[in-house]
This record gives structure tokens, C-alpha cells and sequence, in this order.
């Protein structure tokens, strides 16, 4: 099975290929008029599709069944993770969270974070890839990355965490996930969030939780939070 990005299909009968993903149909696969293949849109359609014309600039196809909502999440997670040092390390989350299932991400740039830049371009190419390589027509949409202040300050909707290693009073993250009503989990860079980026989520209506008795990984912390969420989701 041949998938094919094609960002901005809804209805049509017929579509062209970006340059790209034309060249990899016609130059790579070598595909031929007749040939059958899937495009996903990213926000869940999964559309059968003949190709018509070949061409390796522009491959048009035309379009025979349409599916929807093909790997969406029954949940809306939205993660707020502050980049990591290295940046494979913060890519690697992103493929995987990708393939467990999430809706939304943001980079959140904090107090401690040693990396304050991250480029949106290259986050979405690891995230198109990894819904591809997932069999799946859902990406999550990922944000520019914001300040911790302005990011708890935007009036997120739904329940909302962090997940912090400091002392206090926290609860597990399964015991803050209710049917149907969106998510957000932050999770904080290498050094941890500060005293004060703490009290002022807590200010803001976020709850203090735990994601286990070991010290994760910022990376690993956001693949653990994904996990949860889809598992506990499925049970309602």
C-alpha cells in the first residue's frame, strides 16, 4: 500500500500531488496510469485513488473511495513539552507520540530550557512521516513554540496538568482524564520547571501531577503522558 500526503483534500473527485510526492509516485515507485494508491489529508481522510496522469511534477489522481476520521484519536490531547537539549531526542518524541495518537502539540520554552528555538517545517515532516509510516490519515496539529507564561496565560480549554519533580501534592495522571472533555499536559525541560513557573500553572488552574516514581526523560515523559491518555481513553 502506497500512502501519499495530500494536505487539503476534503471533497474533490480528483487531485494533484505536490511536486514531492509526485516525484516519489512517478521517478521513485515508478507508478503508471491505472495504478491504485491512498492519499491521507492529514486530519483523518483516507481516500482510494487511481492514478491519471503520472506526471513527476504534478500526478494527478482521481479519487474512488473516501474514508474519514481513520486514525483521529477518540480523545483530544494536547501536549505542551519544552525541546530538549538535543534535538533528536525532541523528534523522537514527536514520531511517537505521532504513532500512539495526539492532537495537538506545542513547544513551550521555559525558564531552564537550554533550547529556546525549534523549526516548525522540520516537525511537521517528522510528524507527516510518522503518520504514514502509522498506516494512519491524522497528523496533530503542531503550534509555534511559545513562552511558558503566554502558553499558561492563553486560556486553554479542558483539563489541565503539569507534571513536575518537585515536592508537593500530586495526582496520578489517569485519575485527571474524563470522558470526552480535552486535555493538556506540560511536561518541562531537562532541568525541571522552576518554583515559579510551577505556582503560576497551579494560579492558572493547572493540576500537579505524577507520572510514575523514577525521574523520566523530558522525551520519554511526553511518550508516557501520550500513552496513558490513549489507554485510559479507551476504556470509556
Amino acid at each position: 500500500m502506497h500512502l501519499f500526503y495530500a494536505p487539503g483534500l476534503s471533497d474533490e473527485h480528483s487531485f494533484t500531488l505536490n511536486p514531492d510526492e509526485s516525484h516519489h509516485a512517478v521517478r521513485v515507485l515508478r507508478l503508471n496510469p491505472g495504478d491504485e494508491i491512498v492519499l491521507v489529508n492529514g486530519r483523518g481522510g483516507w481516500y482510494h485513488a487511481k492514478i491519471s496522469n503520472p506526471g513527476p511534477k504534478a500526478c494527478t489522481v482521481d479519487i474512488i473511495k473516501v474514508s474519514a476520521d481513520i486514525g483521529k484519536p477518540g480523545y483530544h490531547l494536547h501536549m505542551a513539552i519544552a525541546p530538549t537539549k538535543q534535538i533528536d531526542r525532541y523528534e523522537w518524541f514527536l514520531e511517537k507520540a505521532t504513532e500512539i495518537g495526539i492532537n495537538e502539540i506545542t513547544p513551550v520554552i521555559c525558564e531552564h530550557s537550554e533550547r529556546k528555538e525549534v523549526k516548525t517545517d522540520r516537525q511537521m515532516r517528522i510528524v507527516i512521516a510518522a503518520m504514514k509510516q502509522s498506516l494512519t490519515a491524522f497528523h496533530p496539529v503542531i503550534n509555534e513554540p511559545v513562552s511558558f507564561k503566554n502558553f499558561i496565560k492563553s486560556g486553554i480549554p479542558g483539563g489541565k496538568t503539569i507534571a513536575h519533580c518537585q515536592s508537593g501534592d500530586k495526582l496520578w495522571l489517569n485519575q485527571c482524564i474524563h470522558p470526552h472533555e480535552p486535555i493538556t499536559v506540560l511536561i518541562g525541560p531537562e532541568g525541571d520547571f522552576s518554583q515559579s513557573e510551577i505556582a503560576l500553572a497551579m494560579l492558572n488552574g493547572y493540576i500537579p501531577i505524577t507520572l510514575g516514581n523514577r525521574r523520566l526523560r523530558t522525551e520519554t515523559a511526553g511518550v508516557v503522558a501520550c500513552h496513558t491518555v490513549s489507554w485510559i481513553s479507551k476504556e470509556f
